[in-house]
């Protein structure tokens, strides 16, 4: 799990109390619609104030975020 603050719009404008310094690219993700768990996420790829590259992820489902290495 990731802690985020969104700014207007809902993207991240903070991960883990980093400011995002950019959002290089976003795309959404749904699979399974037929299955037990389908999958239901929008992806930021993010550039931290503090050098570091992100992925972070929304699961729309359950509204957690969670974040990966890029």
């Amino acid at each position: 799990r990731a802690q985020v603050r969104t700014g207007p719009g809902g993207a991240p404008a903070a991960l883990g109390g980093v400011s995002v310094e950019a959002i290089r690219e976003e795309w959404s993700v749904e699979e399974g619609a037929m299955s037990e768990r389908p999958i239901h996420r929008h992806y930021y790829e993010l550039a931290l104030a503090d050098g570091r590259a992100l992925t972070a992820y929304r699961d729309l489902r359950s509204g957690a975020w969670h974040s990966q290495r890029a």
